[in-house]
C-alpha cells in the first residue's frame, strides 16, 4: 500500500497530466492545478519516439495516441537536394513503432481524457502562491486564497516553474542561440515516414502528424536577439527554406501564408543539479531538465518521469526512499539527453559557420544516444 495518500500536481501539460494518471493508478488521490483558464495548447506537432510510447503504454494511453496520430519508422536523413544518406531513430520496442507523429492538441486531449477517466481532480485558472514544505506534509496556499495539505507535491509547471522558485531556488534557462519554427500542412501523399533535410545554415524536418496532416520544423540560428515580430514570421520562414531543392520541401513553401500558423520559439535548455526534490516537493519535466528538440526527447522524458514516479509510489516505501530512488533512475538518463542535445545544437551552429571541430560526428552521437533510450527506465 502506498505511503502517499494525497498528492498535488502543479501544471496541466504533458508531464503533469501523465503524473496525475500515474499517481492515480498507484492508488493516490490527486489534485491537479493549471494556471491557464482553459486548455489552449501551444504548438503544432510532436514526435513520439518508441521510449515515449513505451511510457504511455504503461499508462494505457499509447494505443489512443497511435490511433489518432501517425506511426512511422526511422527518420530519413537527407541533403538539401533530397539525397538520402542515413536513417535514425530509437529502437522499436515490441509492437510499438520507432516513432509516432501526433498533433500537440490531440496528445493533450488523450492525456486529459486519461486523467478524467482516472478521476484526477482538475482545477483551472489557479496556481501555487506559497508552500509550507515540512518533513511530514506540504501545506499549499493557492492563488485563489484556498489551501490544501498533501503528502506529495509534484511541480510540472515548465521551464519557468514557479514551484521550482519556491522550493529549489532561482534557476534560469539558457538560450542556445537556435530557434525552431513549425507550420502544419495537409499531408503529402509521398510522406511515408519522417524526413530531415540538412542545409547550409538550417535544417528542415517534415513529420507525419495524422493520416491527413503533417508539419514542418525548421531549426535556425537567430543570433543574440531571437524575438521576431508577427508580421515578419511568414517571410522569414519562407526565406529560411528558399534554398532547399528537395521536392518535398519545395512543395510546401507556397503554402506558408498565415503568420498565426507559424509557431516560433527560441530554444532554451536547463538541467538542475541533483536532487530535484526538497522534503515533500518533487520537480519533473522541463522544470528540471528542459532539452532542445535535436533528439525529439523532451516530452518523452517528462512522461517517463511520471511513469517512474508512479511505479515507485506503488512500492509502499516511505517518501524519502521513493525520491532518492527516483533520482537514481532519472538523473543520468535525463542528463545524457540534455547534454547530447546541447552538443548537437552547438555542432550544428559551428557547422553553419564552417567551424565544425575535427572528429565531431553528429550522426554517431545521435545514434548512440537514441540507441541508449531503448534501455529500461
Amino acid at each position: 500500500m502506498s505511503s502517499i495518500k494525497k498528492a498535488l500536481v502543479v501544471g496541466g501539460g504533458i508531464g503533469g497530466l501523465s503524473a496525475g494518471v500515474a499517481l492515480r493508478q498507484a492508488g493516490v488521490e490527486v489534485d491537479l492545478i493549471e494556471l491557464h483558464p482553459t486548455f489552449n495548447v501551444y504548438g503544432v506537432g510532436i514526435i513520439q519516439p518508441s521510449n515515449a510510447l513505451r511510457a504511455l503504454d504503461s499508462l494505457g494511453l499509447a494505443d489512443r495516441c497511435m490511433e489518432r496520430g501517425s506511426p512511422y519508422g526511422p527518420v530519413k536523413m537527407c541533403a538539401a537536394n533530397g539525397f538520402k544518406f542515413a536513417e535514425t531513430g530509437t529502437p522499436p520496442m515490441g509492437r510499438l513503432p520507432v516513432h509516432n507523429g501526433i498533433s500537440r492538441r490531440i496528445l493533450h486531449d488523450v492525456l486529459h481524457e486519461g486523467a478524467i477517466a482516472n478521476q484526477v481532480k482538475i482545477r483551472m485558472d489557479v496556481t501555487v502562491s506559497a508552500i509550507d514544505n515540512g518533513p511530514d506534509a506540504a501545506t499549499v496556499t493557492f492563488s485563489d486564497g484556498s489551501t490544501g495539505v498533501y503528502n506529495l507535491v509534484v511541480g510540472s509547471d515548465g521551464v519557468y516553474s514557479q514551484v521550482r522558485g519556491l522550493v529549489l531556488g532561482d534557476y534560469k534557462p539558457r538560450y542556445t542561440g537556435q530557434s525552431v519554427w513549425r507550420y502544419a500542412f495537409p499531408r503529402a501523399a509521398d510522406l511515408d515516414t519522417g524526413y530531415i533535410f540538412f542545409g547550409k545554415k538550417t535544417k528542415v524536418g517534415l513529420i507525419p502528424m495524422t493520416a491527413d496532416r503533417m508539419y514542418m520544423f525548421v531549426v535556425s540560428a537567430e543570433g543574440n536577439d531571437p524575438k521576431i515580430p508577427e508580421a515578419e514570421l511568414v517571410p522569414r520562414l519562407k526565406a529560411l527554406v528558399a534554398d532547399y531543392e528537395a521536392p518535398m520541401v519545395r512543395a510546401v513553401v507556397d503554402q506558408i501564408t498565415d503568420p498565426k500558423g507559424v509557431i516560433y520559439r527560441p530554444l532554451e535548455t536547463l538541467l538542475l543539479p541533483a536532487p530535484w526534490y526538497n522534503n515533500r516537493v518533487l520537480l519533473i519535466g522541463d522544470a528540471v531538465h528542459a532539452t532542445i528538440p535535436q533528439l525529439g526527447q523532451g516530452a518523452g522524458l517528462a512522461i517517463e518521469d511520471a511513469v517512474v514516479l508512479g511505479e515507485l509510489v506503488q512500492s509502499g516505501d516511505p517518501l524519502p526512499t521513493i525520491l532518492e530512488n527516483f533520482m537514481n533512475r532519472r538523473f543520468s538518463r535525463c542528463k545524457m539527453v540534455v547534454d547530447a542535445s546541447n552538443t548537437l545544437g552547438e555542432w550544428e551552429q559551428l557547422e553553419w559557420q564552417g567551424q565544425l571541430p575535427e572528429g565531431a560526428n553528429m550522426g554517431a552521437l545521435m545514434g548512440k544516444t537514441l540507441g541508449a533510450m531503448g534501455a529500461p527506465i
